[in-house]
């Protein structure tokens, strides 16, 4: 099933192709979990279709060969086993195999995905080919933080935007794909990123979902134990256990921190050394917890970084 939420994107690149006018490079810049990635490989059965006038029709070879990601004129680039950035070899690998004839005589494509995780020889490298592309060729980059990538490389890229969908239509999609299931819970926890939670088991994540919000209102009750709490997460799933977290923050951010009282009295308690959490306390720990999870593949000790924060969320004794 074509997600929904899609289709203006995919009008627009049928448009072009149709019209002889496909870009030599498309910057697909997705909202996490939205498609984008999908999007790209849905373009590559547009171009390698042996249908052109009913493009992509799904059921010819060449679609089939897409889907399962084994078309000789397909090439994609990620980032290799454990390493968090693609690299310049990587590059120079696919500049001189878009440089070779198409093996069906058409087009040729390259899906870079996360193209946010070149380091930048990689970028560099993949400069040259943007502003030589051999004909026929299409470069997709997918990218949620296309600022990360240079502006010479963005320059040279036709954009393509691909928001987040509504939660109704990213459950719909996850319905007709995955089967019956809670979604709107899976989604209440991940955010509104279907391909995120259609690749995660339902299940597994309204369990953790749970026990991460009886644990940290344990840890904000002075009852729960930060060190434990914080190796086990380090340990298993962190970054869903962090997206729980931060969600757990935002909702007591947005009923006032400490409950319903009035906006006077929770800016007072932000400078007061009253018990509790603080709303200036919340909203540093929001920051903590978004930075950590951005920088989970980085060298860091998790469960250090993780215990500090919260230890910061055990009640305070007032002097």
């Amino acid at each position: 099933m074509s997600p929904v939420w899609l289709e203006e994107q995919m009008a627009r690149l049928r448009a072009a192709f149709e019209a002889g006018h496909m870009p030599h490079a498309l910057l697909i810049h997705e909202a996490p979990g939205a498609g984008g990635e999908w999007l790209g490989y849905w373009t590559a059965q547009l171009l390698l279709c042996a249908h052109p006038q009913r493009a992509p029709c799904g059921e010819c070879a060449a679609c089939g060969h897409v889907a399962r990601r084994q078309h000789p004129d397909l090439l994609r680039l990620e980032p290799q086993e454990r390493s968090t950035q693609i690299r310049i070899e990587q590059v120079r690998d696919l500049a001189a195999d878009l440089a070779l004839t198409a093996h069906q005589g058409g087009y040729k494509v390259g899906i870079l995905s996360p193209a946010d995780s070149m380091n930048r020889f990689a970028a560099n490298a993949l400069l040259k080919t943007l502003e030589e592309p051999a004909p026929r060729t299409l470069l997709a980059l997918v990218a949620s933080v296309p600022s990360r990538l240079p502006a010479t490389i963005l320059s040279r890229c036709q954009r393509l935007r691909v928001p987040a969908p509504s939660r109704a239509q990213a459950a719909q999609w996850l319905t007709a794909t995955r089967g019956p299931a809670d979604w709107e819970a899976v989604l209440a926890v991940l955010g509104d990123a279907p391909f995120i939670a259609a690749m995660l088991d339902p299940a597994t994540i309204a369990q953790t979902a749970a026990e991460m919000r009886q644990e940290l209102e344990q840890l904000a009750g002075g009852s729960g134990d930060p060190a434990g709490s914080a190796e086990r997460w380090a340990r298993s799933e962190p970054a869903l256990r962090l997206t729980c977290f931060e969600n757990w923050l935002t909702e007591r951010i947005r009923r006032g921190v400490l409950g319903e009282g009035a906006v006077a009295e929770l800016r007072a308690s932000a400078h007061s050394g009253a018990a509790g959490l603080t709303i200036r306390a919340a909203f540093e720990l929001l920051d903590g917890v978004r930075e950590l999870r951005s920088s989970l593949d980085a060298p860091i000790n998790r469960g250090v970084a993780l215990e500090a924060m919260l230890r910061r969320m055990a009640p305070r004794t007032a002097v």
